[in-house]
């Protein structure tokens, strides 16, 4: 039989504290795995995986997709952003808008973790059509099937929820899930704090992700919001086919895209909230 001295299991437990402590003393910039400051271009300015953002007549046919965007309702505004440029969608579209998620969100089958960030720029009671509505949507198949997504609900006033979608055939084989079902999987935001004329940070975050432990949390301007837990759905993708969708139904405008490739605490939130000129500022010496 095999056996382990005790010198050589301290010498692992010491590599797995120092690995350990080396990676959460990374600085923020370290983490990102994408980042779109949309200022003056429609690529990704940090991206693994793929840079160009892709457009189709809509998500059933994304086989024909094509490099940047077509759709004149869908335009970069220029200084238009909370520092420099932003995306906006003019009028509410079901067509396809999107980047690439393999690599860029660093998927995993065993345990997933990560951070979503962005900008939010709209009046949703007075701005959005009648109907729910996406700004961000992260599957590699559809909002309710592996989803990871925040929509504004379609009630008056209009509530903004993060919403974690495990694989339909776990969660809602039947097709006759109920708002028990619901309510496990979302967090609602009611009232939710977007204006017109003010930007509002969005953070979300999933932690070990494929395993029992995993959790969603929702921050809005560096505060947390909730907490999505206890529900362990897998998330089953064909990695290939995952997309950063963008815009589903949505009329306002987006800024600052960004994926980290671990859960954010709340202080790392804040400091992501609290950089000035977005975080192009990562790269000049702060964080």
């Amino acid at each position: 039989m095999k056996t382990t001295s005790p010198l050589a299991m301290v010498s692992v437990f010491f590599l797995l504290m120092t690995s350990l402590s080396f990676s959460q003393g990374k600085p923020l910039k370290d983490h990102l795995l994408f980042y779109s400051s949309f200022d003056g271009k429609l690529s990704a300015d940090i991206a693994v995986g793929d840079a160009m953002i892709y457009s189709a007549e809509n998500y059933k046919n994304t086989t024909k997709a094509k490099i940047g965007l077509d759709d004149p309702n869908v335009v970069l505004a220029k200084n238009g952003g909370i520092a420099g440029d932003a995306l906006h969608f003019k009028e509410a579209k079901t067509s396809a808008v999107f980047y690439r998620a393999y690599k860029n969100v660093a998927y995993s089958s065993d345990s997933w973790s990560g951070t979503v960030s962005f900008w939010l720029r709209l009046d949703p009671n007075k701005e959005l059509a009648p109907h729910y509505c996406d700004p961000i949507c992260i599957t590699d198949s559809k909002w309710s099937d592996a989803g990871l997504w925040v929509d504004f609900t379609d009630h008056n006033p209009r509530q903004f929820r993060l919403g974690a979608m495990g694989d339909i055939a776990i969660w809602d084989p039947n097709n006759d899930s109920d708002e028990k079902d619901w309510s496990k999987r979302t967090v609602t935001v009611n009232p939710s704090p977007f204006q017109a004329k003010t930007w509002t940070h969005v953070a979300f975050t999933f932690s070990e992700v494929n395993t029992q432990k995993s959790n969603f949390k929702l921050y809005l301007n560096g505060k947390f919001k909730g907490v999505i837990k206890d529900v362990n759905d897998p998330f089953t993708w064909e990695e290939e086919n995952g997309k950063i969708m963008l815009g589903l139904g949505y009329i306002g405008f987006i800024d600052e895209l960004s994926v980290f490739d671990k859960a954010l605490d709340m202080n790392e939130v804040k400091t992501v909230f609290e950089l000035k000129n977005g975080l192009k500022a990562l790269f000049n010496g702060q964080n």
